[in-house]
């Protein structure tokens, strides 16, 4: 008896800190945001001046409270985490590693709402490259909240306003990406599915699809991460680049619209993309990814 009552009380001691109506609060500390759920660290938006794009690491989930998310390695030094780039615009490279290849600069990053059910930031972002022409600018605003106990959400709603006539390339790399954690990726035994219910790299790739998830075992219990892209959004719903090592890119410039050669933007032209994440408890089922999608796209 001794034996479960301690085993309880270390349970306890080691869960995250979590109450129903708990606070979502956000602080800047120089060039990142910091936010957290009730007393979890939840995750940074980081926007440092000498870095390639701004991007969410870590992205904790709310069982264990470790990162859901991996931050770059030898072999893809360009997967930052949680991120949104492109390569091939105009002959630049606003997704690989380079600064002087092409940059998103954050000239803009601020919090919106600061403490309550839920956190906002808001950034302005341009992309450049040395001794060019600024393609793009970005405007997003990023809506950080906690709906259960087993549920961190992070909302992008993000405008692409082309500054000049923009030509995108046929590319895999491109727009919003996560690179999810080692050990619940397909390789280790994890869990990558859509909304059709195709699993794995074989069976999700190139495939338009409202989400997809991504989740496998932990030592604390199962969980996972589900990027969803609302139906309101160009090219909806985009083709997925995924891979068995941990990666999921809804990508419509890999499946390029037009002639299969390239997207073309006019100068002027504005494209709106909203994205929600989830990072959860449990599987695709248990963490009822369907319903969430079902209510987002009503948003």
């Amino acid at each position: 008896m001794k034996n479960i009552l301690f085993t309880f009380i270390a349970l306890l001691l080691t869960a995250p800190a979590y109450s129903q109506d708990a606070v979502v609060s956000a602080v800047r500390i120089g060039e990142r945001i910091d936010i957290t759920v009730g007393n979890v660290f939840f995750t940074s938006y980081r926007f440092h001046s000498d870095e390639k794009y701004p991007f969410f690491f870590p992205v904790n989930a709310p069982v264990s409270g470790s990162g859901i998310t991996s931050m770059r390695n030898g072999e893809y030094p360009h997967h930052s985490s949680l991120f949104f780039g492109c390569d091939l615009v105009n002959g630049g490279n606003y997704w690989q590693e380079g600064l002087e290849r092409g940059r998103i600069i954050s000239v803009g990053a601020k919090i919106v709402e600061a403490k309550g059910n839920r956190v906002v930031i808001e950034d302005e972002c341009i992309w450049k490259r040395p001794d060019a022409e600024a393609p793009i600018i970005d405007r997003r605003r990023i809506t950080v909240s906690s709906p259960s106990k087993n549920l961190f959400q992070l909302d992008f709603d993000i405008e692409m306003e082309m500054l000049i006539d923009v030509t995108i390339l046929k590319t895999n790399h491109s727009l919003f990406s996560a690179r999810i954690a080692p050990d619940i990726s397909v390789r280790q035994g994890g869990v990558m599915l859509n909304a059709e219910g195709n699993q794995g790299e074989k069976e999700t790739f190139g495939k338009p699809s409202p989400w997809m998830d991504c989740y496998g075992t932990r030592k604390t219990g199962v969980e996972g991460i589900a990027i969803l892209q609302h139906p309101s959004n160009a090219w909806f719903p985009s083709p997925w680049f995924t891979r068995d090592y941990g990666f999921l890119s809804p990508t419509p410039m890999y499946w390029p619209p037009q002639d299969g050669k390239a997207t073309v933007l006019k100068k002027g032209e504005k494209v709106k993309l909203r994205y929600r994440v989830l990072t959860h408890g449990g599987d695709t089922q248990q963490a009822g990814i369907d319903k969430l999608y079902e209510q987002y796209k009503n948003e």
